[in-house]
């Protein structure tokens, strides 16, 4: 049969398979989310799982319960934390919501307005805050107020549907644990189907950027927020565990614990605390730089691939998917740039005889 006539059969199988997919994606939705995280999860704690497994008699079932455990104890234990936190004190922070009114910054230190390039400003702007007191930072903070308590009330209200999502994600994580190679390997079918050699690289390469990246930004992140967070404690800064979990989210969003500290030494000038707020201060200065030190040299262990492009990949994704995106934007630069290389490689391979051939003339 000519091609020509039997396009419109070509167009409408592509057509029905598009429609499939779109209705299956559709279907699983709700899924996709915690399948997405419980997929991450487990491409990149799976050598932990392995080297657990060997210790527990080979018993795959009984590392994979220990490690859906241990991971249902990191969901949970931070969530209990924060919000029995929030509940203890909850007459506390509504009474220092209520001072802020009355509240009389003192003097900054001399020091401060002698730094480089920010010291006046600094201090500048710690004037006019003193001139205006509690009363008018309250003003000038009124306008958001509707936006921020509303913003506040519909994430209260999320808190059930992001618990759900936890205990979904350590349920599809337990079930990968038990039964990973099967899907990984079906995985790697797949790609050797779609693209051959070059799929399949693309596929192992995918989970080499995963575990790159969670040993660079997602262990950084903890080793970064775990030591502000012991500044914090030292210098006697008040809801230091709440702190640290914030710094380690900042951490992840690639801001570091820099906006959690600074307030943290203001507050301690404020309260006059000079002596532990020149502490926090240099403790801050020696912790900035930790992350820059250690999340290269972490990266490099887990995927050989340039340091600028795994970054962007965690910035943009971020941006772009939230706080999956700093595994998603990582995976995808990778592959893409790796199929790439590949494509142009093989479009300048040229043959030696070929090449040594001279040019015909007609």
């Amino acid at each position: 049969m000519d091609a020509s006539r039997d396009l419109p059969r070509h167009v409408f199988g592509v057509l029905c398979i598009g429609a499939l997919t779109f209705l299956s994606l559709w279907i699983l939705k709700p899924f996709l989310p915690a399948t997405l995280w419980a997929a991450t999860i487990a491409v990149a704690t799976w050598p932990l799982l392995v080297a657990l497994q060997k210790r527990l008699w080979n018993r795959r079932w009984l590392a994979a319960l220990v490690m859906t455990g241990a991971l249902l104890l990191v969901f949970l234990v931070p969530f209990m934390l924060a919000v029995g936190a929030l509940v203890t004190n909850a007459e506390a922070i509504a009474a220092w919501t209520r001072s802020l009114t009355t509240i009389e910054l003192p003097p900054l230190p001399d020091w401060v307005e002698k730094l480089p390039y920010a010291g006046a400003r600094i201090a500048a702007a710690w004037r006019d805050l003193a001139e205006t007191g509690g009363a008018g930072l309250l003003a000038d903070l009124q306008p958001y107020a509707g936006t921020l308590a509303h913003g506040f009330a519909a994430s209260v209200g999320n808190l059930g549907g992001l618990f759900v999502q936890f205990l979904l994600t350590v349920i599809v994580t337990g079930i990968l644990y038990v039964t990973g190679e099967g899907a990984g390997a079906e995985v790697v079918r797949f790609g050797r189907r779609l693209a051959g050699a070059q799929g399949e690289a693309a596929v192992r390469l995918a989970g080499q950027a995963i575990r790159g990246v969670a040993l660079g930004v997602v262990v950084t992140a903890f080793v970064h927020a775990a030591i502000a967070g012991l500044g914090l404690l030292v210098a006697g800064v008040p809801f230091a565990a709440i702190l640290t979990a914030v710094m380690f989210m900042l951490s992840l969003a690639q801001l570091g614990p820099i906006p959690v500290l600074i307030p943290a030494v203001a507050w301690l000038y404020w309260k006059g605390a000079s002596g532990w707020a020149t502490f926090l201060a240099v403790w801050t200065i020696v912790v900035a730089p930790i992350d820059n030190l250690l999340r290269p040299v972490l990266i490099k262990r887990g995927v050989d691939l340039p340091f600028l492009l795994v970054f962007a990949g965690v910035v943009g994704g971020l941006l772009a998917f939230g706080l999956v995106g700093i595994f998603i934007g990582p995976v995808v630069l990778a592959v893409s740039f790796t199929l790439l290389s590949a494509w142009v490689e093989t479009g300048l391979a040229t043959p030696p005889e070929e090449a040594a051939a001279p040019a015909r003339t007609e």
